[in-house]
């Protein structure tokens, strides 16, 4: 373990989260996960009982992510890499979804996101040396009906990702964005929150986009 990493990864009990987690156990780093529950804290430790930790956390908790962070600093040691995977998708034609659905939506995919990296910035920034990646999602470039609200979502994580890259290169940490593409997880299944559809103005251009999407969820050609 004297050439691993440490990577703190949010969101880790499924899909990208728990993919990224297992690759880098399999390539000898240490894993810290944030998850929701003490079943799946279990199920990850379970995977590497020396070398992958789980921390209950919902990125939303923002009063608690400092306390988190500078316990995992302080337990596991210092963490090299942290990954902002966290996340999830919400479906509903704009003038129908309520702005509680927003908030809620840029709360998770957003701010959990900034909240995490401000309060990891100080340690790698003393350290000068650190890598942050952002996932974010190929709806942070292009758009479709009825997920504006993700979308909005992700192009800000996209800008944002950006512009701390230039802030912090001189204190030798990287920023990475990754936008992936249509990938064989649960965004589009169980881990989608969909607003009712009230409209009916908008069915002509919503339905047809939504049974795409439900059709080919499961089946994509990229699994993660």
């Amino acid at each position: 373990m004297a050439s691993g990493r440490t990577l703190l990864i949010t969101g880790a009990s499924s899909g990208f989260g728990r993919a990224l987690a297992q690759e880098a156990l399999a390539a000898g780093h240490r894993v810290v996960g944030t998850v929701r529950s003490e079943a799946a804290r279990a199920e990850l430790e379970a995977l590497a009982p020396r070398s992958a930790f789980g921390r209950l956390l919902d990125v939303t908790e923002f009063e608690r992510i400092d306390g988190v962070v500078a316990d995992i600093e302080a337990s596991v040691g210092p963490v090299d890499v942290l990954v902002n995977n966290a996340g999830y998708g919400h479906e509903g034609v704009m003038e129908e979804a309520p702005l509680a659905e927003m908030r809620r939506q840029f709360d998770v995919n957003l701010f959990g996101a900034v909240a995490m990296m401000k309060a990891m910035l100080p340690y790698m920034r003393k350290r000068r040396r650190g890598h942050i990646l952002n996932i974010t999602s190929m709806g942070g470039f292009i758009t479709m009906p009825g997920i504006a609200y993700y979308c909005g979502s992700k192009f800000a994580l996209e800008g944002i990702s950006e512009a701390l890259g230039q802030e912090v290169r001189p204190f030798r940490i990287a920023v990475t964005a990754v936008a992936p593409g249509s990938f064989r997880t649960d965004w589009a299944g169980r881990s989608m929150a969909r607003t009712p559809r009230s409209i009916a103005d908008y069915d002509a251009v919503f339905d047809p986009v939504r049974k795409a999407r439900q059709e080919k969820s499961g089946k994509q050609l990229a699994t993660r």
